[in-house]
């Protein structure tokens, strides 16, 4: 369990061994919105000396403020995309490895929301902005973050195909769902505080369709798809344009070198 708050990952980690006693879970501490978390993370895994099937990216953060990362990137995008990115990337030569040693698909999924297709740039992902947020709406910054997170999939998808990987690659919208995400925003807060437990789902109900794509046999050999409520769905159009894929995966290894 990838966790940044390791004392609630602990807690989890008891809640769960409470009802299944044979479960092994190893908590570490994991920031995604700082690249040396992210590493260090990385190199801990690794030293557990475990296969890596299966890789849910799934934080996700909506704050204010035109804030930045410690890596001076914009946040949204720093945590919902890059360190995705990087985390998925140094992970990439186990989940290989088990694929080839185990016969087993390898799967990752991204968490991606409905808001890609609401509110994001003509152009998709406005990448003059991830260096300088300045007057970057925090809505749009969001959705702009979850936009990378399909054209993410897409793209690895691709390169898996490519390189005859046995390692599919898929998005998931899980559904609005009853979490803290707006615990930055009070009124907003408030309102998902209060209507929002009529029409949002549980967390549980949340985590279906990401289980589904993770676990389930009849998604086995599909990938570079988006999916909602256990379903394929179609994404926007920005969503499905391969060259932005390319261009947004060439822009976050930069950003990784620079």
């Amino acid at each position: 369990m990838p966790v940044r708050n390791v004392a609630a990952g602990l807690a989890v980690k008891e809640s769960i061994v409470a009802k299944i006693p044979v479960a092994r879970i190893d908590v570490l501490e994991l920031d995604l919105s700082s690249m040396a978390s992210v590493r260090r993370f990385a190199s801990e895994f690794e030293s557990l000396n475990l296969p890596l099937n299966i890789l849910i990216n799934n934080a996700g953060v909506l704050t204010r403020n035109h804030t930045c990362s410690c890596d001076g990137l914009e946040l949204h995008f720093a945590t919902n995309h890059i360190g995705h990115f990087l985390l998925t990337n140094l992970l990439l030569e186990n989940m290989k490895s088990t694929c080839r040693d185990s016969g087993t698909e390898g799967r990752i999924v991204n968490v991606t929301s409905v808001g890609h297709a609401m509110m994001t740039y003509p152009e998709g992902i406005c990448f003059d902005k991830i260096h300088d947020p300045s007057g970057l709406n925090d809505f749009i910054a969001y959705c702009q973050s979850k936009l990378a997170n399909i054209l993410h999939s897409n793209e690895l998808s691709r390169i898996f195909k490519e390189e005859g990987v046995n390692i599919s690659a898929n998005a998931v919208h899980p559904g609005v769902i009853m979490t803290n995400i707006f615990r930055d925003r009070t009124i907003v807060g408030a309102f998902f505080n209060t209507i929002g437990r009529i029409i949002c789902r549980r967390v549980e109900q949340g985590a279906a369709t990401t289980c589904y794509v993770a676990m389930h046999p009849q998604v086995k050999g599909i990938s570079g798809k988006y999916f909602a409520d256990c379903n394929i769905s179609s994404p926007s159009l920005q969503a499905s344009d391969a060259e932005l894929a390319k261009k947004l995966w060439q822009f976050s290894l930069q950003t990784l070198s620079s």
